[in-house]
């Protein structure tokens, strides 16, 4: 089924940018600018909504001629390019971006032409849609966990790789003791932060701890 695989979903998004050569900066130099300054960790405003696996948003000024037997193509506009995977249903994840991330969602499209603004969310979901373009061919690497049972499966594995670095050689009767600490821990490690390092994934007492200068 084109957009989706499994119970993640793959769009793609583009949408025209306002061409207006009375402005001192152009639309998509301002978009370029925002967007270049997003932060892309745990603070991203994608972080924020907990169904995104991943998210990208690119300014498009042309498409690139390949060369015969291509035709010779261009775009009538600059495209704003949004792709993002997520588990989930369309209009909910739609209708999160606008009341999660209000103030990136109208930084940004607010540079597209036809933007409905953030105030009626039926209306900016409806402008969403008709820009979207059938994603076909979707795979998905994980396509029936949710992002919470994929961050959690990341932790563990992180935990033990470095329980297993840190106990080489060590006497079996400790490895079991320490390694049933190890398990009670990771029943009660909070869920890792969306977009975090891999530090982040471990349980407080397992992360490597940081050496204080000579």
């Amino acid at each position: 089924m084109a957009n989706r695989s499994g119970q993640v979903y793959g769009l793609t998004i583009l949408c025209p940018i306002i061409e207006n050569d009375r402005l001192d900066i152009c639309h998509s130099m301002e978009l370029r600018w925002y967007l270049g300054h997003l932060p892309r960790d745990h603070k991203s405003p994608f972080a924020r909504i907990s169904s995104t696996y991943l998210a990208r948003l690119v300014v498009m000024d042309d498409v690139v001629y390949v060369g015969a037997p291509a035709c010779e193509e261009h775009l009538k506009s600059r495209y704003l390019v949004f792709e993002t995977n997520f588990d989930g249903d369309l209009d909910e994840y739609l209708t999160r971006m606008a009341r999660e991330t209000p103030e990136f969602v109208d930084a940004v499209w607010k540079h597209c032409v036809g933007y409905p603004g953030i105030s009626d969310t039926a209306a900016f979901v409806a402008y969403m849609k008709k820009c979207q373009v059938p994603t076909t061919f979707f795979f998905a690497d994980v396509n029936n966990r949710t992002v919470e049972r994929t961050l959690k499966a990341f932790q563990t594995q992180s935990a033990l790789a470095h329980f297993i670095e840190k106990h080489q050689g060590k006497p079996p009767a400790e490895m079991q003791r320490e390694f049933g600490a190890l398990l009670l821990s990771m029943t009660h490690a909070p869920l890792p932060l969306p977009g975090g390092d891999e530090s982040d994934r471990m349980p407080q007492e397992n992360r490597p701890q940081e050496k204080s200068p000579a």
